[in-house]
């Protein structure tokens, strides 16, 4: 049996799109896209989601409640599910927030930091990155994620070309989803289901290119 961990945030969580007024919610289990990618795998396969809404990548968010950088607990959950066969990583929409002002290009880099503290802790783990679907914030994550728009220019490229340099697999989730028009970061359950589908082919894909 293959064991894939997705390591992500909110859309990983399978959080629902925000509304105003109302509390944040989570999807029914089964409707998230690592749930739909396990789905799709089928009982040869364990998929782990590891989705923590507000996650970074590697910086500190005390505003969203603490503990959500990525790569500070990235060694105890690469421990707590080890052996793994593949880590799907997808990160890099809440660095886009406005109190962090980071660039696409230093996202990029943060997630080089990720694979490279992944390699240490569990080498020879297999990887695919996933760039996050662009974001086009409104109603309650407008003024959380001001400027993103801007600030995510390029960013698919820049995480394309990491995955180049370190060998690891790669997904664009632009060319399979949008976001959520009521947030403009949170997805939609036929988003969730259509990048769940593609990713389980990729995964496949990868996992057939390992044992080759």
């Amino acid at each position: 049996m293959s064991v894939i961990l997705c390591y992500g945030d909110s859309n990983t969580h399978g959080s629902k799109p925000a509304k105003e007024n109302q509390p944040f919610a989570r999807y029914a289990r089964g409707v998230s896209w690592p749930d739909k990618m396990g789905a799709v795998l089928g009982t040869n396969h364990l998929v782990i989601s590891e989705g923590l809404p507000g996650r970074t990548t590697v910086h500190d968010d005390q505003i969203s409640g603490g503990m959500r950088s990525g790569i500070k607990l990235l060694s105890a959950i690469l421990h707590t599910h080890d052996p793994l066969d593949l880590l799907v990583l997808m990160l890099g929409t809440n660095d886009l927030k406005s109190q962090f002002l980071s660039s696409s290009f230093e996202i990029a880099q943060s997630v080089d930091r990720i694979i490279k503290e992944t390699k240490w802790h569990a080498p020879g783990l297999d990887i695919i990155i996933i760039s996050p679907a662009s974001v086009l914030p409104s109603g309650v994550m407008a003024d959380l994620f001001s400027g993103a728009e801007i600030r995510q220019k390029d960013l698919s490229t820049h995480l394309q070309h990491i995955a180049l340099i370190r060998g690891t697999g790669f997904i664009d989730a632009d060319n399979y989803v949008k976001v959520s028009p009521i947030d403009g970061v949170h997805w939609d359950e036929a988003a969730h289901n259509t990048f769940g589908t593609a990713a389980a082919q990729a995964v496949l894909e990868r996992l057939n290119k390992i044992k080759t």
